[in-house]
């Protein structure tokens, strides 16, 4: 059974860091790309960094590159925040992906049940 279970969501001030976390089972980081997503009141769910280590390739969005870091250790893969502003406030998920066709375009097979950031002074 594939599971996903993010961690580390919390409110911090404009400038602060988060480190978000996705445990995963069910399913080898070897053979699947793991992205995390955000999504904000209003507004669509955006792909935002993935990490494939078949490919051994990482991908950031151009809103957060420079300041995210992705990484994985074992089974488990992080997004190191850095330098938030308040428009990073978001629920964000972590997914496995099946395909990535293109910038934006993956192909979810399952969806971590998100955790909350808030940042605001």
């Amino acid at each position: 059974q594939v599971q996903l279970v993010e961690s580390g969501g919390s409110w911090v001030q404009p400038g602060g860091s988060l480190r978000l976390s996705c445990a995963t089972s069910g399913f080898s980081l070897d053979h699947f790309a793991v992205g995390w997503f955000r999504q904000a009141p209003g507004k669509e769910r955006e792909g935002i960094s993935y990490i494939n280590t078949y490919a051994g390739s990482t991908y950031y969005v151009a809103s957060v590159k420079g300041r995210f870091t992705i990484s994985r250790d074992q089974n488990t893969v992080y997004l190191q925040m850095n330098g938030l502003k308040p428009e990073d406030s978001a629920v964000y998920y972590c997914a496995r992906l099946l395909n990535i066709r293109g910038r934006g375009d993956w192909e979810v097979g399952d969806w971590g049940q998100g955790t909350q950031v808030t940042v605001t002074s």
